[in-house]
This record gives C-alpha cells, structure tokens and sequence, in this order.
C-alpha cells in the first residue's frame, strides 16, 4: 500500500485517536492507584504524550513522503499541515514539562489527582482539535473542549475561596467571549453559506470585491473580539491577572502555556487562512489591540508585587507582540510580506510558551508544601542560597525582557522588522518605548536575587528531573537567542504549508 492510499484512511487524525484513547485509559486505572504519587497515572500521562508525539512525526513524514503539503479529511472538517503538525508537537513539549514541573507541588497541596491528569490530556485533545480545525464548526468544537476542561482545573482545589472565585470569573467571561465568537462566525457564515474555512475563504475573495460587504466585516469584529480573548490581548484581558493569581500555580502554568498555541492556530485559521481578502479591515483592529495590550501589560505590571499577576500583565503585553507580526503580513493588498510575517508571529508564540514555562517552573521548584511562592520578596538573596537557580531565573527575566543573547530578543526584533517592512512605523516605535518601560519589573526581579537579603537561609530543596528540566528550559532559551535559524526556518516553512 502506497503512502497516498494510506494518508486517504485518516491517518493523520491518529494523533487525537490516540490521546483521547488514552485519556478514557487514564480515568480507569486511576480508579484503582492509591498511590499518592499517582506514579501508574503519571506515568501512563507522560507514555500518551509521547505517542501522540510519534504518531504526529510519523504523519509528517508520511504526508511529506507522498507530497502533500495540506490535506483535509472529514469533509473538509479537519486539516493536517506542517503548521499543526508543528504546532502539535511544541504542545506536547509544553503539557510534558507543565507534568514535570507541577508534579510535586500538586503532590505536597493533595491536587495531584487522576481528576487533574484526565482534564489536562482533554484540554490538550481541545487544542489539537483547534489546531487542526478547518471548518467554523469544529474550531468551536475544539475551543469549548479545552475552555471546559481549564475552568473546571482553576476550582480543582475545592477548599480555596480564592480559587473558586477565580474560576467562576474565568467561567462567566470565556462563556462570553465564546458567545461573541459563534456570533461573528454565524455572521461569516450567513454571508457565505458555508463553515469550511477554505471555501469560505473563496467566497469572501468574491464577496470582498463587491461593494456590499457590511455582513462580512460585522461578523469580523466579534470574531477579532473572540479570538483577543483566547489570546488575553487588552481590552479582552480583564480575566487573566484574576486567573494566574488565584489558580494554584501549577494550573496557572497550564492555562498560560499550551493554551496560547491553539489561540495562535485560531487567529491563524480565522484570518489568514478564512479572512485574508478582509486583511485591510481585522489588521486595524489588531493593530489598536496591540498597542493597548502592549501598553496595560507593561506599564501595569510595574505596580504589581505578586509574581503571577505581574507574569499576567507580561502576558497581555507579549500577546500585544505577537499581534505586531500577525498585522503586518498584508501592505496595501501586497502579500509579498505574508508569509515573514506570520512566520515571526509563530516564532514568537513558541518562544513565549517556553518563557512562560520556564518562569512558572521555577516558582514551582521554590514552593513547597505550606508555602507558596508568588511574592517578590519571596525571590530576595536567591543567588545566597541557589546560584544556579537565580542564573536560571535570570536568562528566563532576560529573555521575557527581550534582552540579548535570548531568544526573546531575537523574537522582538524579528516581529519589529516585520512591522517596519509593512510600514508599521509608528508601532514598532510604540512597542519599542513599551517594551523599555515592561524592562524595569523583568529587571527588579534581578535586583532582588543578586543584591538584596534573603529571607530564610539554607540551600532551596528540589527535585532532580525539575532542576535538569529547567536547567535545559533556560539553555534552550539561550541556544535560541544564539542559533535562531532552524527554529525561524521551520516556522516560515509551516506558514508557507497554508
């Protein structure tokens, strides 16, 4: 049997098969593990996830083999390309190191439950599905599937008033932000008469060109407002400080990781891939959502003394970054910037989810049970008593401050030379000034471990496989910085696959 007769058996869907196979597998044999560890769960977790892993590698080459660069199933339901095949794989990295990091800080809080295990794995087949979504239907499909799934982990520690009232706010908001979002697309959808995005996107192209297209670009701006929620981008941010800080950290680290690549995936599919001829219209838009995101992320994280609600408002302003790449594809109906610019973006959002997971992870490694780690004082003399670990929280502060030789400095420039190339001239300037200001709390952090006293004395207690995971997170990080290419290479190929 030939690789084209192979990929029409919808193989490249075996990825989700997998993980929801193993997700149901998990629910059973947790009934029967007593342990407090939840070493069979744990383990059984992390073997789904690397399945999945394989079996998406295998899809890539198979479809590579057999010279398909994109390929739909379902009736166009469902879409494989090297953009999701990619986007697939950095999940996985981020939900296995979200495992590793969270493991023995949900162990010492009684969290650590086969509940948690399940909830992620679904949340995770949530974004797979979003990731891969070619129809309005089954992006909406994936988009619920991975919301309910996070609500339900921010309430995961019943006991704490703090967590619950964060959940029920995060509840109250997605579900309306889900509604803006099934509005703007039943808009594109009454305009078009289909919920394949492709299709739609060949009629829009005809639509576009008449005068009447006042239902297209209503339905647009609740679709842009949907999508700026996902992606915590201001005004739509409100529910992100509240969240990171009153979920406990582990479930912070996983709605602030992973999460943000599906959102990726959904701006990508909705706009580019469904929207493109609109460009004029959803680039005004996000350029107005960058520059506020980038300036009430910055400039309010200066004021916060909690290290999740200013990592929060961190959030906010790189989400407002990597909206300057998604605006900048498209110069007076040119395309020759596109597939640069988009590449940027994604260069962007992979080299925030390993920031983010590298920040949350050292939080994580300094909490212990009966403590939590989330104030700035709480960082104070690290380097007296870890030096290693305040060098790692260092390149981390650096990298998210877009400093050199990280890779999120090499992440900025590359998403500014896209604005500048597009004539974004004035943004890029704005975002330049922005990302000075957010530099000051990236870099009192730094001040904190190096030159002031520490609050208790005595080396910090941890893990093996969490020191060595974050040890590689931070090295990563500068190899990035360092050796960008292949990375940026993959990412322009990936875009160029839609």
């Amino acid at each position: 049997m030939d690789a084209r007769t192979v990929l029409i058996d919808h193989l490249p869907a075996l990825p989700e098969m997998l993980l929801l196979a193993g997700a149901c597998a998990l629910m059973i044999v947790d009934l029967y593990v007593k342990s407090e560890r939840r070493d069979a769960s744990f383990g059984l977790a992390q073997i789904v996830l690397l399945l999945c892993a394989l079996a998406t590698l295998y899809v890539f080459l198979v479809q590579a083999q057999a010279d398909y660069s994109r390929l739909l199933l379902f009736n166009g339901l469902f879409v494989s390309d090297t953009l999701s095949n990619l986007l697939k794989l950095v999940s996985y990295l981020a939900v296995w190191a979200t495992l590793i990091y969270s493991r023995q800080y949900l162990v010492d809080r009684g969290l650590l439950r086969g509940e948690f295990l399940t909830l992620l794995l679904f949340s995770l087949l949530g974004m797979m599905v979003m990731i891969s979504a070619n129809s309005f239907l089954s992006m909406y499909l994936g988009l619920e599937l991975m919301s309910l799934c996070l609500y339900a982990m921010v309430a995961l520690d019943r006991d704490s008033a703090v967590s619950t009232e964060a959940a029920m706010k995060y509840f109250v908001l997605g579900a309306l932000s889900s509604g803006l979002l099934l509005y703007g697309m039943s808009m594109i959808y009454g305009a078009t008469g289909t919920l394949e995005i492709s299709e739609a996107a060949r009629r829009v192209s005809r639509i576009a060109a008449t005068t009447d297209r006042s239902l297209l670009v209503f339905g647009l701006v609740f679709m842009v407002a949907g999508i700026a929620f996902k992606l915590g981008a201001a005004p739509f941010h409100m529910w992100i400080p509240d969240v990171y800080q009153g979920a406990p950290t582990a479930i912070t680290l996983v709605i602030g990781a992973a999460p943000k690549l599906a959102a990726f995936a959904m701006a990508v599919r909705l706009l580019v891939n469904g929207l493109l001829d609109l460009a004029q219209d959803w680039q005004q838009m996000l350029a107005l959502l960058a520059l506020l995101s980038m300036a009430i992320g910055n400039i309010t994280a200066i004021a916060q003394s909690n290290i999740k609600r200013m990592l929060a408002y961190s959030t906010i302003a790189h989400m407002g970054f990597m909206l300057l790449g998604l605006l900048s594809g498209v110069v007076g109906g040119n395309l020759l910037n596109a597939a640069d610019a988009y590449s940027t973006a994604l260069f962007y959002v992979v080299v925030y989810v390993l920031m983010t997971l590298g920040a949350f992870g050292v939080l994580l490694y300094l909490s212990r049970k009966g403590f939590e780690c989330e104030n700035l004082d709480d960082l104070r003399g690290l380097n007296r008593r870890s030096p290693w670990f305040a060098f790692v929280m260092m390149v981390l502060m650096f990298s998210l401050a877009g400093l050199p030789p990280t890779a999120g400095f090499y992440a900025k420039l590359a998403v500014l030379s896209s604005a500048v190339q597009a004539g974004q001239l004035w943004l890029a300037v704005a975002a330049v000034i922005l990302s000075l200001v957010g530099a000051f709390y990236y870099l009192r952090i730094v001040k904190l471990m190096y030159f002031d006293e520490p609050k208790e004395a005595g080396p910090v207690p941890g893990h093996s496989e969490m020191r060595v995971l974050l040890s590689l997170n931070a090295l990563a990080l500068l190899v990035l910085g360092i050796l960008p290419q292949k990375l940026m290479q993959l990412c322009y190929v990936a875009i160029n696959s839609l």
